[in-house]
């Protein structure tokens, strides 16, 4: 039977905030994971589908066809009660389809310039893709919306989140805050209790 350390699974993401993230959390558990730098000749994956599940399904069943290994995917939405759950899915190109983060924070403030109710979760879908089909985990994280950016750490919408029970935004905190409470490290945990019980090397 092979290590543990020799058992290779991918990410399938370049974010390098989100391979940290999922790094932290996952790597007591043995696997090698690598992310798509490893390889260069993976397609780009079109995140179009209409729920976070199924982007993140679309991107870990296509990397999986693609390398044969298993395959953890996710995506994530922040969801605005005052905006009807939007930015949601569509989060990454809330100011268009080429917009970068600055962008996306820029409009959301001023979608919300005159709403006194800023309430707003973060949400995140895990997808893992095995020879034995596809699981899916999930966790949120709630909170609110500030009314201007506070913080330099972290990616995304984080200098705008403050999560519930804090008087600081995510990107005021460090990554070991951040992972305690997020809702991508609410998802992670919930698949590391999942892949305790499972027999690593079988998938």
């Amino acid at each position: 039977m092979p290590s543990k350390s020799l058992v290779k699974w991918v990410i399938s993401t370049r974010n390098k905030h989100k391979v940290d993230e999922i790094h932290a959390i996952l790597t007591e558990l043995g696997p090698n994971l690598l992310s798509l730098e490893a390889f260069p000749g993976a397609p780009d994956v079109i995140e179009d589908a209409e729920t976070l599940e199924g982007n993140a399904a679309k991107k870990s069943e296509t990397l999986f066809a693609f390398t044969g290994l298993p395959t953890i995917a996710d995506d994530t939405g922040l969801e605005v009660i005052s905006l009807g759950g939007a930015p949601g899915v569509h989060s990454a190109r809330f100011a268009g389809p080429v917009a970068d983060d600055a962008a996306n924070r820029a409009r959301l403030l001023r979608d919300l310039s005159h709403v006194d109710d800023r309430r707003a979760q973060f949400r995140t879908v895990i997808a893992f893709s095995t020879s034995q089909g596809t699981l899916f985990f999930e966790g949120v994280c709630e909170g609110v919306i500030t009314r201007e950016e506070r913080g330099t750490g972290g990616f995304g919408y984080d200098s705008l989140f403050q999560p519930i029970g804090f008087n600081v935004t995510f990107a005021e905190m460090n990554s070991n805050q951040k992972n305690a409470i997020s809702h991508r490290g609410r998802a992670l945990r919930q698949f590391a209790d999942h892949l305790k019980m499972a027999d690593l090397e079988a998938l």
